[in-house]
C-alpha cells in the first residue's frame, strides 16, 4: 500500500510491488488477478472499507459533526508518522493518466459515495433544522472534499499536522448554523 500511496498507481510497477512484497510475480497475479485488484485491495484496506466510511458520516450526531471528523481524519492520514504524506485516495486519482481511465472511474466512485453520504447528512440536517433552510448540500459537501484534496496535496508539499488543522478550524468556523 505505501507503495503506491507514495507513487501514485501508474508510477508503481509489477517489479515494485513483488520486491517489497517479496513475492513473485505469478503469486501476486495469482492472489490479486493484476495490479489494479492489487490497487483498489490496498485503497479499501486503507479507508477501512468505503462502508465504514459512509457509516461514519451517517451516524454522526450531526452533518456539522461528520464534515469536520472526515476533516481531522484526511489530517491525521495525511500526516501520519509511518506513512508517505498526502491522501492515497486523492494523489492517486490526480496522477492517473488517461490509459488508466478504469482505476480513475474506481477511485471517483469511491470519493463520490462518500461524497454522497455527506450530502445526504447535509440534507437530513436542513430538514431537521439544524441548518438554515438555504443551505447547498451539494456546495457544502463538495467543499469539503475540495478541502480534503487540497491539504493532501499540501502535506505532500511538506505542511504538518498542526497547519492542516488550523485549515480544518477555518472550514468548519464557516460551516452555517441554523438561525
Amino acid at each position: 500500500m505505501h507503495l503506491f500511496w507514495r507513487h501514485g498507481y501508474e508510477a508503481t510497477s509489477v517489479a515494485d510491488l513483488t520486491r517489497a512484497m517479496g513475492v513473485t510475480p505469478p503469486s501476486l497475479y495469482a492472489a490479486f488477478g493484476d495490479k489494479r485488484r492489487l490497487f483498489l485491495e490496498a485503497v479499501h484496506r486503507y479507508l477501512g472499507g468505503v462502508d465504514a466510511v459512509t457509516r461514519s458520516i451517517e451516524g454522526a450526531a450531526s452533518a456539522h459533526d461528520a464534515a469536520r471528523d472526515l476533516l481531522k481524519a484526511a489530517v491525521v492520514g495525511d500526516t501520519g508518522e509511518d506513512t508517505p504524506p498526502g491522501c492515497l485516495l486523492a494523489s492517486s486519482l490526480v496522477t492517473s493518466s488517461a490509459e488508466a481511465g478504469d482505476v480513475r472511474e474506481a477511485l471517483a466512485e469511491i470519493r463520490r459515495r462518500i461524497e454522497a453520504a455527506l450530502r445526504a447528512r447535509i440534507e437530513r440536517d436542513v430538514r431537521e433544522g439544524l441548518l438554515p433552510a438555504g443551505s447547498d448540500a451539494e456546495m457544502l459537501a463538495g467543499h469539503v472534499f475540495a478541502v480534503v484534496q487540497g491539504m493532501s496535496t499540501l502535506a505532500k508539499d511538506g505542511a504538518g499536522r498542526n497547519k492542516l488543522m488550523r485549515i480544518v478550524n477555518a472550514v468548519m468556523a464557516g460551516w452555517p448554523r441554523a438561525d
